[in-house]
């Protein structure tokens, strides 16, 4: 095949190397002919960097060079190009530009895919003659590494174009992902359940970012926690992308940007790029801070109390005293006792007032399986500063030959901390699976591959069980009254009919033929 990309900055230069390498013909072309000879020497010398690593051979990394051809004019006749992909800015009007210069010299037969991340597939194909011709090609940076490709169809687009496009990504070596042309087709906006419920969570004090991040990483598994994570793409970006998505899906709770944002993007607080974010970086960066050591009595004496069977407290009971703690039994807490309450959706002050608890001593405990060794405790206002750290203490032991679990310490709030975070990236999934926006099984696909998320959120949700999420959510928004928390159909219907997240269900269609 042969493949024109227009536009040589970091993500065209991207494309050209892989469908070179694959084996594709590429001519790159960019108005700037300074960004394309720049590309050839940036894409030689990361071919060159996999020779010498032994990811290629000298003689593949000669072939995929002799493959990529550069071009002087972006609008050369080319009447040999079987498709055109478009990698230039995010601009409308620049991108239908482009298009119609390259529907004027290049033949009907050339499909015309548009690398844009946030912008209308369906409005940049409207200003073609032809607009069934066009379809949404957005591969993530880097593009060799990024081994996910999102198709996404317009409005017009010519049934056999996704599929062809499917196919030629998977040949080379990627996956495919077929979406709708809505706001961040799949990835992006899969991706908002993660950072808009964390800078919810530091709207509310309930924890700071870093304490926010070290919970994301060592009970939910996630390789990097969301300020991490923001800072990383720079918040200006970030903030960009949480409000066209939420402006796009008509101001959709579940999608609500932060006021938090807006001031931070304005003082230039964008992340590594700029040296300072949510952290600081750079040589003159202070060392980020350390988590305050244990410091209190371990052998205190222990009350777990049980909030119902499936809320974790038999679990929390035995693993306290199979290390050792002085867990206490019978209806009631001593006097002298630290009491925990496994919270799921709900909060410890709303158990203290229920259960007629001791509230300077009672706290609670996220019942969530962890995926390293951290607990959370959760403080209300009312707590007493030595039993919590007593309490800390007691949640940090293990059994001999165990290390001891690091205890994040998290002001009282609906479900804590990893449960909102979970609720929010399953309920943006299900949001997604119920609009029909993407087939389950492509949006876990995406998601693990495109965000690194441990598992696909609506496989992640089947993990904890559909009844239980269900009961999570509606927790949530019984406890909140905040509508961001609402169980989508999606959750309910399958917890109600005893299916996982991940099956796509009878369509009506599939009965009636």
């Amino acid at each position: 095949m042969r493949i024109r990309i227009v536009g040589a900055g970091a993500m065209g230069r991207g494309i050209a190397q892989w469908a070179a390498s694959a084996g594709h013909t590429v001519e790159l072309c960019d108005v700037r002919t300074e960004a394309v000879t720049a590309a050839v020497d940036f894409v030689r010398s990361m071919l060159e960097r996999a020779v010498d690593k032994g990811r290629m051979s000298a003689g593949d990394c000669a072939a995929a060079l002799e493959r990529l051809v550069p071009l002087d004019d972006p609008w050369a006749q080319g009447p040999d190009v079987d498709l055109v992909i478009e990698a230039v800015r995010e601009d409308l009007d620049t991108k239908a530009e482009v298009f119609g210069k390259l529907e004027q010299a290049l033949p009907g037969s050339a499909v015309f895919a548009t690398n844009t991340s946030s912008l209308s597939v369906t409005r940049i194909a409207a200003s073609l003659k032809d607009p069934t011709r066009l379809a949404g090609l957005h591969f993530f940076n880097p593009v060799p590494l990024m081994k996910i490709v999102e198709i996404v169809p317009g409005a017009a687009t010519r049934p056999e174009i996704p599929p062809a496009l499917t196919e030629l990504v998977e040949s080379c070596g990627h996956r495919a992902v077929t979406v709708a042309d809505t706001p961040g087709f799949l990835v992006n906006h899969a991706g908002r359940g993660l950072v808009t419920e964390a800078l919810a969570l530091l709207e509310e004090s309930v924890a700071d970012p870093a304490g926010i991040d070290r919970i994301a990483r060592d009970v939910l598994g996630l390789r990097m926690g969301p300020f991490e994570l923001m800072d990383l793409t720079g918040l200006d970006v970030t903030a960009a992308v949480i409000d066209s998505i939420w402006q796009g899906f008509r101001y959709e709770d579940r999608l609500r940007p932060s006021y938090l944002t807006p001031n931070r993007v304005a003082a230039g607080l964008h992340g590594r790029k700029t040296g300072q974010g949510w952290f600081a970086y750079g040589s003159e960066a202070p060392a980020p801070a350390v988590e305050a050591p244990v410091t209190g009595d371990a052998d205190r004496p222990v009350f777990v109390v049980d909030t119902g069977t499936a809320h974790g407290a038999d679990a929390l009971r035995a693993a306290l005293t199979a290390a050792g703690a002085a867990v206490g039994s019978g209806p009631a807490p001593s006097d002298d006792a630290v009491v925990l309450v496994p919270v799921w959706g709900t909060t410890v002050a709303s158990a203290v007032a229920s259960l007629g608890l001791p509230a300077g001593r009672t706290f609670g405990v996220d019942p969530l399986p962890a995926a390293g060794r951290r607990r959370v405790l959760a403080v209300t206002p009312a707590a007493d500063p030595a039993a919590a750290r007593d309490a800390r203490a007691v949640l940090a032991r293990a059994a001999d030959g165990e290390e001891p679990y690091a205890v994040s310490v998290v002001r009282d709030t609906a479900g804590s901390v990893a449960q909102r975070l979970l609720a929010s990236v399953v309920s943006v999934a299900a949001s997604i699976a119920e609009r029909s926006l993407a087939t389950p099984a492509d949006i876990d696909l995406a998601v693990t591959t495109g965000l690194g998320y441990p598992v696909g959120p609506l496989a992640w949700g089947d993990r904890i069980g559909a009844a239980r999420m269900l009961e999570l959510q509606r927790a949530l928004h019984a406890t909140t009254g905040d509508p961001r928390h609402r169980p989508t159909r999606w959750l309910t219907e399958r917890a109600q009919l005893g299916l996982p997240l991940t099956d796509p269900g009878t369509s009506p269609s599939a009965c009636t033929g």
